[in-house]
């Protein structure tokens, strides 16, 4: 039991000593890349609840997206495209049927939809999702 526990202190002061000696260089990169992404970062939340993000931070096909919805297509997936957003998991505010419409957001090296959207709401406002609807941010524009 003792040697035991000997072993056990001993392994303990090896990791304190290990811990206390600093970071190396690639630690200390990461460490100064995460500060810089999230001094940067404007995402918000709304009075809603939802997450915001700004319309500048949006990716680029996402901008594209918006731009499509905004011009009324065409879109680059008709059949999918401007259908019926049904909210069942209730991410996004309660509304009456057919209230919100989905649209793709093209997703680089992705053979198929991907899981980027737009979800724009009959009054104009647009939520973004990258994560196939498990997530979504209400766009500041």
């Amino acid at each position: 039991m003792a040697i035991c526990l000997s072993l056990l202190m001993l392994v303990l002061a090896a990791t304190l000593l290990t811990n206390c000696q600093g970071s190396d260089s690639k630690d200390a990169a990461s460490t100064r890349s995460y500060e810089r992404t999230t001094s940067t970062s404007t995402t918000s939340t709304a009075k809603d609840g939802l997450r915001t993000v700004d319309y500048a931070e949006l990716p680029t096909q996402a901008k594209a997206t918006i731009k499509l919805i905004d011009d009324g297509g065409p879109f680059p997936y008709p059949r999918d495209d401007g259908k019926t957003y049904r909210n069942l998991e209730g991410h996004l505010p309660k509304q009456k049927a057919g209230y919100y419409k989905e649209y793709t957001v093209r997703t680089p090296g992705e053979s198929d939809r991907g899981a980027r959207r737009i979800v724009a709401g009959r009054d104009g406002t647009m939520y973004y999702t990258s994560d196939h609807y498990d997530s979504f941010r209400r766009i500041i524009r």
